[in-house]
């Protein structure tokens, strides 16, 4: 068995919309980019199934989620946001100022365009590394 066909226990996530097959089904781009990023941390050994478990059910269930569970990545995004600013990997206002930066170039993009950092108008070139 490859290392591909090893499936992460995230997987397994309560809510995680899937398919007939059983298998992850994704919305849009981002969703699958932040699956796939929560599954490279938690394998790298970053946090572990219990805190992710435990960040993720605190989010699902917070005030103001849709019923029909269709903001399901955006409460995993938020998840992960605040177990990396849990752990000290990130900082909350640099979170934060990254969040807006992509708010900002996503309404300067025209569409069908994709959405790239530099499309911020506020953002500044000292920071385009980040």
């Amino acid at each position: 068995m490859s290392r591909c066909d090893v499936a992460s226990a995230l997987v397994s996530s309560p809510g995680l919309p899937r398919s007939r097959e059983g298998d992850p089904v994704f919305a849009e781009p981002w969703q699958a980019q932040a699956f796939a990023l929560t599954v490279h941390l938690h394998e790298r050994g970053l946090f572990t199934w219990t805190e992710w478990a435990q960040h993720l059910a605190h989010e699902v269930h917070r005030d103001g989620r849709a019923a029909d569970a269709s903001d399901y990545f955006d409460a995993w995004v938020a998840a992960l946001t605040h177990l990396l600013i849990d752990k000290g990997v990130a900082e909350e206002g640099m979170v934060l100022a990254l969040q807006q930066s992509w708010q900002r170039a996503a309404e300067a993009t025209p569409h069908g365009e994709p959405i790239v950092l530099e499309n911020d108008p506020q953002r500044c070139s000292t920071h385009q590394g980040v």
